[in-house]
């Protein structure tokens, strides 16, 4: 995305946390089983004050335009996340739309794969070793990764999932006007609500499910903190359940740990990895394709998925997947596109079939992937 040059301002969260990164060695890549190659230091990040004044943010590229939810394709396939800009960090959203980790030149630290995304993670599940790493450390926006934190508090709180939500206003996203075909008033189970926010990120679903959880919303965010520190998600923090907000940030470290935690509960991997779903509502038959292009690629093996996206954070995704029988997981923050993205995650793919013996996979691990 284009900046127009004009002088850059973030909230005080934004600056600690890129501040805590480069402190961390997160710009560095690391492949521990072959050895660390190389590593870079991050420019320090400026001290710099908040705007005075919010404004709106204008309409994110590469979203289909008002009207075209007739299309169920075309409506289903775009993750329906927006671009909500909070608070102090409305008006650089705006005047600079690109993403946190660009803003500080986390995307040009060198690592082998040539990775395009700023953060990158490879991990063993079963032993919770990093076995790749591009800015792990990194504390970033990761938009709507959060929703699995969202997921595991709904299961983990054994709420039925039969019980009827109705959507409200309260779900109605009037910062970033993000898209939604549940209209106010529409009423769904929780398990479908839980199923549509997973597959292909609906944000009304993904607030509803907070909203109605026992003593609220607060009490919903709190549950998604405490559980982050329980799991040892120390640079973690959640202030919503739908990733709207910039201020939920993490690092792919951290992303890592609680896929690997979601992918243990078969609702979420079944419910995030479901290529398309139709459901009625209000006598309405609507068609949703899941928001990962992968899990209809039967080249891969994906457990668990689960993309983001807001101007703030990029394009993101975290896997919970098999490769060569082995179960990995993957984790990308701050692709600059969806391309991009799946290129990278076809990068990881063969690098780690190349450590399982396949001689000419590293070797295409480092070529350009082909678009999928």
């Amino acid at each position: 995305m284009r900046s127009n040059k004009k002088t850059n301002t973030r909230t005080p969260a934004l600056a600690v946390g890129l501040i805590a990164a480069a402190a961390l060695g997160a710009g560095a890549w690391r492949a521990v089983d072959h050895g660390a190659v190389a590593t870079r230091a991050l420019p320090p990040v400026p001290a710099q004050t908040a705007p005075a004044a919010t404004v709106a943010n204008p309409p994110l590229p590469q979203q289909p335009p008002a009207g075209t939810e007739s299309s169920a394709e075309a409506a289903a396939s775009v993750p329906l996340e927006g671009a909500e800009p909070t608070e102090d960090v409305a008006g650089e959203a705006r005047r600079n739309p690109i993403s946190f980790a660009r803003q500080a030149g986390l995307h040009r630290a060198k690592d082998p794969l040539r990775l395009a995304s700023s953060a990158a993670v490879v991990m063993d599940p079963a032993s919770g070793n990093v076995l790749y790493a591009k800015n792990e450390s990194a504390v970033l926006p990761i938009a709507s990764l959060t929703k699995l934190m969202t997921a595991l508090i709904v299961t983990e709180g054994k709420l039925p999932m039969d019980e009827m939500l109705t959507i409200t206003d309260e779900d109605v996203d009037r910062e970033r006007n993000s898209r939604s075909r549940l209209r106010v008033g529409t009423t769904l189970t929780r398990g479908e609500a839980l199923h549509l926010a997973l597959m292909s990120s609906e944000n009304r679903a993904a607030h509803a499910l907070g909203r109605t959880f026992p003593g609220g919303l607060s009490q919903f965010v709190q549950a998604m903190n405490n559980r982050a520190r329980l799991l040892g998600m120390r640079d973690t923090t959640f202030v919503d359940p739908t990733g709207l907000s910039n201020r939920n940030q993490s690092t792919a470290r951290d992303v890592a740990t609680l896929t690997s935690t979601a992918a243990k509960n078969r609702l979420l991997r079944d419910y995030s990895t479901t290529p398309q779903h139709q459901v009625v509502l209000g006598g309405r038959k609507l068609q949703y394709l899941n928001s990962n292009r992968l899990v209809r690629n039967a080249a891969w093996d994906i457990e668990l998925q689960k993309t983001g996206y807001i101007v703030e954070a990029g394009q993101c995704v975290a896997m919970f997947t098999k490769v060569g029988g082995d179960e990995v997981v993957m984790v990308l923050l701050d692709a600059s596109d969806k391309g991009s993205r799946s290129a990278d995650a076809q990068r990881l793919k063969r690098w780690v079939s190349a450590r399982d013996g396949d001689p000419q996979a590293l070797a295409a691990a480092r070529l350009p992937a082909a678009g999928s």
